[in-house]
């Protein structure tokens, strides 16, 4: 089954806009952050929120708008509070790129249960759906695993009975290992979503960049007579064990053409060509 299409609000100039665009058509997830649009894409979103209490809604934890970054126990809090009181609602709440807390992996770790306990409140309270992880090179960089973050979460906790609901990273042409480890069975996605934990992509056409990167060569390799736009979402909607693709559009054009992309992925075999040939270099 093809993953679903939802809207990134990364680098979106009016969040609330692009929104309405999306739900017209279906969108069915939209994702945002306290940082996003200089600070502006919660309130853009509030009022489109409102009239849609069905979609889901991710934020996130961590970046501020003037670029700091905090995961400490009352930053998180605050910023959760804020996030709440702005958007209504929240289905996930992200740990957002927790990679930057620490260059020391333990206390990372410790960074990260931190952030994790004061989600579990907000989660146990019914205030928000439950939280997760957004990275960019976490797990790339190995300074966590799935299992490490069910693990710490479960210390959070203090028992089985958990609220870590999501996961999302990087999946492209560019950021490929995640669909080669998952193609051989492995690799974050899977193992997220053998833990029923929701897996969502981040970028996949590289922050716009990954269009004007695609030689007429590749895309003819990953579907002869397709487009760079495309060719990029049917290996994206190709990677097994993913659940969400998250694009950044505004555009009712761009949201059709990738989410008819995502519904056409190309074959597993034609996959791993792909990805040998982007390897090999």
């Amino acid at each position: 089954m093809s993953p679903e299409l939802g809207l990134g609000t990364y680098r979106v100039r009016a969040a609330g806009e692009a929104a309405r665009t999306a739900l017209t058509v279906g969108a069915k997830w939209i994702d945002t952050a306290p940082n996003y649009g200089h600070g502006r894409a919660h309130r853009d979103l509030a009022p489109v929120l409102a009239e849609h209490p069905t979609v889901k809604v991710t934020t996130k934890t961590g970046f501020y708008p003037d670029g700091r970054h905090s995961l400490a126990p009352a930053d998180v809090r605050a910023q959760t509070e804020d996030s709440l009181s702005v958007l209504g609602r929240a289905d996930v709440v992200f740990v957002h790129n927790p990679e930057r807390s620490a260059h020391d992996r333990q206390q990372l770790h410790h960074n990260l249960r931190g952030a994790f306990a004061v989600l579990e409140e907000f989660a146990q309270a019914g205030r928000i759906g439950g939280y997760g992880v957004a990275t960019w090179a976490g797990f790339i960089n190995e300074a966590f695993t799935v299992t490490e973050l069910i693990a710490l979460a479960t210390e959070a906790a203090g028992s089985a009975n958990l609220h870590l609901t999501a996961v999302q990273m990087p999946v492209s042409l560019v950021m490929a290992d995640p669909i080669a480890q998952a193609l051989d069975g492995g690799g974050p996605l899977v193992h997220a979503r053998d833990a029923g934990i929701t897996t969502f992509a981040s970028a996949p056409l590289h922050g716009g960049e990954l269009p004007d990167l695609m030689t007429p060569e590749l895309v003819n390799l990953v579907q002869p007579g397709s487009t760079p736009h495309t060719a990029a979402f049917q290996v994206v909607g190709a990677c097994p064990a993913l659940d969400v693709v998250l694009t950044s559009t505004s555009t009712l054009q761009h949201w059709e053409d990738a989410r008819a992309a995502l519904a056409q992925p190309i074959r597993d075999a034609r996959l791993r060509t792909v990805l040998d040939v982007l390897s090999a270099g």
